[in-house]
């Protein structure tokens, strides 16, 4: 048997597992999940000193290889980290139950009384990148949600993955549901990749890609299924002419610096240019002076002699790392255009004390996050209270935005009569 044979056999068997196992968590109780998923939070605290063991060896062969500041910051794990993830798992079994409930009812004047009613999408095939909470968060809100799940980690991330899978499976068989209900792919050969875009349809309903443009583009040509998920992060801060400075370094710092490398990350300032003498110049100085670099227009040139030409590429670029464009826009319409033309549709924000000019920003700009007077850090399903996300999905249709646990529902119509039938 070739490596690709016993690859494809590996998948098949998991493809049929997760099945099974997402008939039996269809018929769990709210309660029963969450039940497992407490068991999970404790189990993530138990095991910290075997998760932090096994994320210093993906640092270490990763470090090896050359993999940037920006990749090895998404992939780093240490105290904090894990506990923020037992914590959000807790605040994910806080969640209301979904499944079963009751989105709208209606009474036709027949008598017939119609609801529509939450169910799960089925069986998540969940494929990252890098980070290895990816693994804490997607296995909880698929189970949270009563959708099986078949997760595959990057490799550079596989052991600290492996070590929170077995957090996850503790929790499962804690609340005597099936261990199959959350697998972790168990190769890293990319071949199990295009297994499961085109050859487990029988299984898996629906895939989420977390990771680069070049990882979700691929998701996006090869799927045989549908997906939900987002080409890249270019998110952009716009500062008004009515914009007030210390609000404005704030925001910009905090939206570019916080953590570079995550998708809610500024990558372009825009500055209104009617603000040009007395926001542009203290806005590029605050950054640079942060150690960021600056790539600006011929304004941003004018206003620090540190900054560096932008060219038209980086307009459209996601530079994950310590690295902003600046650009002079005609007010909110040039900074609403410019978005139009380079923006990813993932988070754009406003600063201004114009309530006028923030609506129309709020209204216009076609993003699926759109935010005034804050960081575009705070595009995060923890933090609009989902406890975590699966990603920030960019489609229009199904879910847009941080995918959380009611992003991973569909719905059916229930339908009780008394006997009525159809002239």
């Amino acid at each position: 048997m070739t490596t690709d044979e016993a690859i494809a056999q590996t998948m098949q068997q998991l493809g049929r597992d997760a099945v099974a196992a997402q008939g039996v968590l269809s018929n769990s109780s709210g309660a029963q999940r969450s039940q497992a998923l407490h068991a999970v939070a404790a189990a993530l605290r138990l095991q910290q000193a075997g998760i932090l063991a096994a994320n210093e060896r993906d640092m270490s062969a990763a470090t090896a290889a050359g993999l940037g500041r920006a990749a090895l910051d998404r992939l780093q794990l240490d105290a904090a980290r894990i506990e923020a993830m037992a914590q959000g798992v807790e605040e994910i079994a806080a969640l209301p139950d979904p499944i079963g409930a009751t989105i709208a009812e209606w009474t036709r004047p027949n008598g017939l009384r119609i609801q529509r009613v939450r169910v799960p999408l089925g069986v998540i095939g969940i494929i990252y990148e890098s980070r290895p909470n990816v693994t804490c968060d997607a296995g909880a809100l698929c189970l949270k949600s009563a959708n099986a799940a078949i997760l595959r980690g990057g490799s550079e991330s596989h052991h600290s993955s492996v070590a929170i899978h077995d957090c996850l499976v503790a929790g499962l068989l804690a609340a005597g549901l099936p261990a199959a209900c959350i697998q972790l792919v168990p190769t890293t050969d990319r071949a199990a990749v295009g297994e499961m875009l085109a050859r487990m349809t029988e299984f898996i309903d629906v895939i989420v890609p977390r990771g680069g443009r070049s990882l979700v583009a691929r998701v996006q040509q090869e799927a045989r299924v549908p997906v939900i998920g987002h080409l890249e992060g270019i998110c952009h801060v716009f500062v008004d002419r009515a914009a007030n400075l210390a609000m404005a370094r704030a925001i910009v710092l905090n939206a570019k610096l916080r953590r570079t490398g995550v998708c809610g990350a500024a990558e372009t300032l825009l500055v209104d240019a009617a603000a040009e003498r007395t926001l542009l110049g203290p806005l590029v100085r605050e950054l640079l002076d942060a150690g960021c670099e600056v790539r600006g227009d011929a304004a941003a040139l004018a206003a620090d002699p540190r900054v560096k030409p932008a060219t038209e590429a980086d307009w459209h670029t996601e530079y994950l790392d310590a690295i902003i464009a600046v650009k002079l826009v005609d007010g909110v319409d040039g900074a609403i255009e410019h978005i139009a033309r380079y923006g990813s549709q993932h988070t754009e924000s406003i600063v201004t004390d114009d309530a006028a000019t923030a609506e129309q920003f709020l209204t216009r700009v076609d993003s699926a996050i759109v935010l005034h007077n804050a960081s575009t850090q705070f595009a995060d399903g923890g933090e609009f209270g989902m406890g975590a996300e699966i990603g920030i999905s960019t489609d229009r249709f199904h879910a847009r935005g941080p995918v959380g646990v009611e992003q991973l529902t569909s719905y059916k119509y229930v339908v009780r009569g008394s006997g009525q039938v159809r002239p």
